[in-house]
């Protein structure tokens, strides 16, 4: 690439959603990536090294690292993760990152957030991001928000995967439910068509979802890709507490009394490419197995 063409730094570059963004900022051919990593030795970042990015190593707990890698970017992609850090310490990195963009005159501010973090849910992996997008907004910068509904690749996760593959899609939602989800790809997919139309996307805050049905036609989905039956089976409210923890089990009742509204149709209209269920299925070889690994 071009050393005229502006520099995107992104955040998680190894992770699912910071990979994704990488990946379609690389292939649209119209930036240079910096990626920004705790270890450069990984080897998603040497992939992402063999790409075309520029892997620099950083962590969001250390505001000179993030000083350094911000030097002369154009726009930032910012993303953290509530479960590895808790709460205050998520809200502390995601206002450390914005602060520095801020200092670094950083010109378009990208960050991924959650579906319906703007409507007040009490989910505490919620509002830690609800919190850092006010900070954003209070100090000025030059943002788009986007916010992801419930992973499509969180099905990968081995405890629900190998359930699947065994036959059984245990939830503990009502069986006429609608459930949204987007694929994390897409996250790549939106960000890249906002950093390449800068002036169309600043100020706009949008949630992603790609699709939405209910658990049996999950399960029907996931049989037609795996060639053998999925059938949903509803858990009780008690056992899905006592095996996925208190936070899941809120969220999972958020699911059931309110649940995620994002526009489809309309996220399609911008976006004819937005991943279905079955196209993620297709996507992510669950007619061999699935995809290992932690979504």
């Amino acid at each position: 690439m071009s050393s005229s063409q502006p520099t995107i730094l992104v955040t998680g570059a190894t992770g699912k959603q910071g990979g994704a963004v990488a990946r379609h900022l690389l292939a649209s051919g119209s930036f240079e990536v910096r990626a920004l990593t705790r270890d450069a030795g990984k080897s998603a970042a040497r992939e992402l090294s063999g790409a075309g990015a520029e892997v620099v190593q950083g962590d969001l707990d250390d505001r000179a690292s993030l000083d350094r890698a911000l030097d002369g970017v154009a726009g930032v992609f910012s993303v953290q993760n509530f479960w590895e850090t808790g709460y205050q310490s998520e809200v502390d990195q995601g206002v450390r990152l914005a602060d520095a963009a801020k200092s670094a005159n950083v010109e378009h501010f990208v960050y991924s957030s959650v579906g319906s973090a703007h409507r007040d849910t009490g989910l505490e992996h919620f509002e830690s991001k609800w919190r850092i997008e006010g900070h954003i907004r209070e100090i000025d910068l030059p943002y788009t928000i986007f916010r992801p509904v419930f992973f499509m690749d969180n099905w990968e996760a081995p405890m629900l995967r190998d359930s699947i593959l065994e036959g059984a899609l245990a939830q503990p939602l009502s069986p006429d439910r609608p459930f949204q989800q987007v694929a994390v790809d897409n996250v790549g997919a939106f960000a890249a068509l906002a950093f390449g139309n800068r002036e169309e996307w600043l100020g706009r805050e949008l949630d992603l979802a790609g699709d939405d049905r209910p658990m049996p036609e999950i399960a029907e989905a996931f049989s037609a890709a795996i060639g053998r039956t999925v059938s949903y089976v509803r858990v009780s409210w008690e056992d899905f507490l006592a095996a996925a923890g208190e936070e899941y089990h809120k969220m999972y009742r958020w699911f059931e009394e309110v649940g995620y509204d994002a526009n489809i149709a309309e996220l399609r209209r911008i976006h004819p490419g937005l991943t279905s269920f079955d196209e993620y299925l297709k996507a992510a070889r669950w007619s061999e197995g699935g995809p290992s690994g932690d979504a």
